[in-house]
Formats: C-alpha cells, structure tokens, sequence
C-alpha cells in the first residue's frame, strides 16, 4: 500500500501481515475516494475515524488537508498508524487516539470538514458513528462524510441529518458521501 499523490506520493506504507486486524481500502477506491473530493481537501480538517493503517488520512494529509485526526480501537492499528505519520514526517498535522470511535470523537477540538470512515462492514458501526457525529455537531457547515460499506448493505438517503449525495460502487465495495 503507498500514497498515491501529493507531497508523499509513493511512500509505501506498513501494514499488517494477514487481513485479521484491517482490511485496507483497494488502490482503485482510494483514487476514486480523492477524486471526488479533489476540491475539498486544500486546507481541510480530516477524521480517519477508523484508521487502520492510516491510508486514508495520510493520503489526505499528502494531498494539502491541514489536520487529520486518526483512531482506531486495535493497538496494532494504533502502531502502524503513528509508524506511518512518521514515515511521513506528518506529526505536527495530525493527532492519533487508541479506543473506541467514540473516545476518538470526543478527543475531537473544533469541527471536521471532511470525516473518512471505513469500519468493519458488518457490525452496524458506521450507522452509530454517523449518529455521534450528529450528536456531537462535529461536521463543519459544508462538510462531507465519506462513508465505505460492503455492496451487500444500502444506506438510507437521510440519515441522522445528513443526507446522501454521491454513491459510486467498485465491485462489493461502495462509497456513499453525505452532508
């Protein structure tokens, strides 16, 4: 896995042996991710909610977002994650929690303009996620959340306020983005 573009372009990240601890968004979806907010990012406050290897934000950092905040509940993840910020020499733009995504929200100062996240599939987390941050009134006025689900779930058009705008599907893999 590397960083497609900007200013780490190429940089290989570290990842884990296996797909038991993280199952890394494809090349192909990252690309297709970045290209769609292509105009949102310079600038931006980013959340790679559940980060895993931090790909996402890390790609978001590279290409011009001011700030990402990562978490991820697996200590592992936690690792790889602050190894790759490194990697990078992205410390002072970005802010790495071990726990739940709630302690990750909660650790959250001031508004996100553009939320990443990729959890588990099958465990019903992105639903409660996108009620924290709802609840939380974290997303910034003219935010997106990019929220990647398995082809085998439909997200609803409205959900806790915000409500669908895009929805691209890459094989068993969606992408849905909401305001």
């Amino acid at each position: 896995m590397r960083i497609i573009a900007g200013d780490y372009k190429g940089r290989k990240l570290i990842t884990p042996n296996g797909r038991d601890i993280v199952r890394p968004t494809a090349e192909k979806v990252k690309g297709a991710i970045f290209s769609m907010l292509q105009d949102r990012i310079d600038g931006s406050v980013v959340c790679d909610l559940f980060a895993g290897t931090g790909s996402l934000g890390l790609e978001a950092l590279s290409r011009g977002a001011d700030f990402c905040w990562f978490g991820d509940h697996a200590q592992e993840c936690v690792t790889m994650v602050r190894k790759n910020i490194e990697m990078c020499r992205a410390e002072e733009y970005a802010h790495v929690t071990h726990g739940s995504f709630l302690k990750t929200l909660q650790n959250i100062d001031g508004k996100v303009d553009i939320f990443l996240l990729d959890p588990p599939y099958k465990k019903g987390t992105l639903e409660e996620a996108m009620k924290a941050i709802a609840e939380m009134d974290l997303l910034a006025e003219d935010g997106v959340i990019v929220a990647e689900h398995g082809s085998d779930k439909d997200l609803p058009e409205e959900l806790y306020g915000f409500h669908k705008v895009k929805e691209k599907r890459y094989g068993i893999v969606v992408i849905s983005i909401y305001m």
